[in-house]
């Protein structure tokens, strides 16, 4: 008997590593919640949903204040990708993504030798890609929704007239594009005048749009007043988008990718996103290591999670596009033996070389200018949404008749395959330019199950280094048993197969780990980007309650009751 006690005694605490308590350091809130770039986005849809609405009701309304209360990535003249599980268990995806013009041709930016021409696919109107935010919205309320859009625009169309107050972040960043917006839109444009922190900014031509919306639908930014005059302007500056192509725009709602890591499910977006292909990609990969053990930030840990970025962006740059044009190899890139094959030579020794690994071989063959948000209701409905206007404030080109900029998607299409994009990201012909499609995106909106019930609601801007900061953050919850707002807080490092280097977020690490990871070959890079995405995030705790994880790096704010 003595024998039996001592083995249930020594089982227990052979347990407790793993089962460790861990105290929340976020906002704590009993029945719902949401974690946004601004305060103001994230109380107008916590309030929705006190007011009886559901978290898809929440969306819309956190999405229309982010186009209004955070104008450089909130947006109606973007897109994005939302992903969802529902209080049963049910999960799915939509992609509201933009798409390219029926004008658009495959060697559109680049000039009579073949060579790319600076700044076409960047800063001018041939940079717009047709906007998704509109029909994605009203696409989710018509499916889930359970309150009427005109109610839900109402706090949303308030605050556009009443003005958002302009915090510090947003002073620096508007003073930083200021010379850009004179340049482009002129010296009287609403956002190209000077603003300090503590200015309120009021968006009357804005709020005029939304409240058409509220009154005609969907339809009044794809055939009505509104679309006519975005058309008649972007004419103006010498765009392509047409009337046909606004009436053509449809969200689409996708399968989301789905796949296990250890005792934990997690769903992110699928392609046009590379998001979830990469994620599955790497956490597989790195699955059969000890990470836990290695130490979160240790010099093998940072190892072993480059080496299975490299080899997944590697192959996230050559297979993937738009399935809708592309046949896309989505078995063959997560069978495990091919991911065993990818890992086969990663030795803890040195650095693999990103000039000798490319793509697999397969038979038969976005920084601070997205914004994610992350939402859990009192019922247990769960949605995870980034959306984005590619560049910070997007093409630059704001519409002042309108009152929003305008992205400049286009360039997240491969303008030329081997020729790295805005964020560094080379691509191939899976993601060539063509009529109505939609460019590959990093973007990954995801949900994370841990023994069949909701653990993670998670997502982040940041280009090309969404995918790898989301990965950071759930591992350093699991792995490295972090509160949700440590996890969000952690410094953050970033490799995507080319450029070959680490980038580490700036006077983070120590100057011994960078050292010892030099010693191994690798190239480091402190200096390249300040900030490794903003992950705005929500974790549900043991007891059932839910912490929020608002990132530090920006004016994220969770608000919850």
């Amino acid at each position: 008997m003595k024998k039996t006690i001592l083995l249930i005694a020594l089982a227990i605490l052979g347990c407790k590593p793993n089962e460790k308590t861990v105290e929340p350091t976020g906002l704590v809130t009993s029945k719902a919640m949401v974690v946004s770039a601004r305060e103001e986005a994230s109380k107008i849809g916590s309030e929705i949903m006190q007011k009886g609405g559901n978290a898809f009701d929440a969306m819309v309304a956190t999405e229309l204040a982010l186009a209004v209360a955070y104008p450089q990535a909130g947006n109606i003249g973007g897109g994005g990708f939302m992903v969802f599980r529902k209080a049963n268990g049910k999960t799915g995806a939509i992609d509201y993504r933009e798409k390219a013009p029926l004008a658009a041709s495959k060697d559109m930016f680049l000039d009579k030798n073949g060579n790319v021409i600076e700044g076409k696919s960047t800063e001018t109107a041939l940079a717009i890609g047709i906007p998704g935010t509109i029909a994605g919205l009203f696409e989710v309320n018509k499916k889930y929704g359970s309150m009427p859009m005109s109610e839900i625009l109402k706090p949303v169309i308030a605050l556009a007239e009443k003005g958002v107050v302009v915090t510090e972040f947003q002073a620096q960043s508007l003073a930083d594009y200021r010379n850009t917006f004179v340049k482009i839109n002129g010296p009287n444009s609403l956002l190209s005048k000077q603003y300090k922190a503590g200015d309120t900014i009021k968006y009357p031509a804005l709020a005029e749009t939304l409240k058409r919306i509220a009154k005609n639908g969907r339809d009044e930014f794809y055939k009505g007043e509104t679309a006519q005059q975005l058309v008649a302007f972007l004419s103006k500056k010498g765009g392509n988008t047409t009337l046909e192509d606004l009436n053509k725009y449809e969200a689409k709602w996708r399968t989301p990718i789905t796949f296990q890591y250890k005792d934990l499910k997690i769903t992110s977006m699928s392609p046009p996103s590379s998001g979830g292909i990469c994620l599955n990609q790497i956490m597989k990969m790195i699955e059969p290591y000890n990470i836990s053990e290695m130490g979160q930030n240790s010099t093998k840990a940072i190892q072993l999670i480059t080496e299975a970025e490299r080899r997944a962006y590697s192959d996230r740059n050559y297979f993937l596009g738009d399935p809708d044009f592309v046949k896309l190899p989505m078995a063959a890139l997560v069978n495990p033996e091919y991911l065993k094959s990818r890992m086969s030579d990663f030795t803890f020794d040195k650095a693999s070389k990103s000039s000798v690994i490319g793509h697999g071989k397969i038979q038969g063959y976005e920084s601070k200018q997205t914004t994610h948000y992350s939402i859990v209701d009192a019922a247990g409905n769960a949605v995870s949404v980034t959306t984005t206007l590619n560049d910070n404030y997007g093409s630059k080109i704001y519409c002042d008749e309108l009152g929003f900029f305008l992205n400049n998607e286009m360039d997240d299409f491969s303008v030329k395959p081997g020729v790295p994009n805005l964020y560094g990201l080379t691509g191939n012909e899976a993601n060539s330019i063509a009529p109505q499609k939609r460019m590959l995106s990093s973007m990954s909106p995801t949900i994370v199950e841990k023994n069949g019930k909701l653990f993670m609601v998670v997502g982040t801007p940041g280009g090309s280094t969404i995918i790898t900061s989301v990965l950071q953050t759930i591992l350093n919850v699991y792995e490295f048993k972090m509160s949700m707002q440590d996890a969000v807080n952690a410094p953050r490092f970033h490799h995507q197969w080319l450029p070959d280097e680490i980038t580490f977020e700036p006077n983070s690490f120590s100057p011994e780990l960078l050292e010892n990871l030099k010693k191994k070959g690798y190239k480091v890079n402190e200096t390249n980007k300040e900030i490794i995405g903003e992950v705005d995030a929500v974790l549900v705790l043991p007891n059932g309650k839910l912490e929020g994880g608002a990132d530090k790096r920006g004016d994220n704010k969770t608000v919850g009751f």
